[in-house]
């Protein structure tokens, strides 16, 4: 099992997680972050960081979402640099963190 980061992310990127995580698998795209499922090692200290509660155990989503978000963190993790330092999340992210169904407008 893992940990995913979810369409709450997007247009937000807070990056408090990043700093917290043990095995630094968090990676930094536009407008979003991925966590390298093959990386994580299912601590789950990123969790609770979270303001805009974005990461979820692959076992807590429904089933038809698992593979979803399963391959865009992959694939994400694998074209994007490493983030492991906190930085300033993106300018309207108070304004987009509880909007739900953003997938739309993640960036790659």
């Amino acid at each position: 099992m893992t940990y995913l980061v979810t369409d709450n992310c997007i247009q937000c990127k807070y990056t408090d997680c990043v700093e917290v995580c043990p095995v630094d698998c968090f990676y930094e795209g536009p407008n979003f972050l991925a966590i390298n499922p093959d990386e994580c090692i299912d601590c789950g200290v990123c969790v609770p960081e979270c303001p805009a509660e974005a990461i979820v155990a692959e076992e807590d989503l429904p089933k038809d979402q698992r593979v979803f978000w399963l391959d865009i963190n992959q694939r994400l993790a694998e074209k994007w640099p490493n983030i492991t330092k906190r930085k300033d999340a993106l300018p309207d992210a108070d304004t987009w963190k509880d909007k739900p169904n953003k997938i739309d407008l993640l960036k790659e």
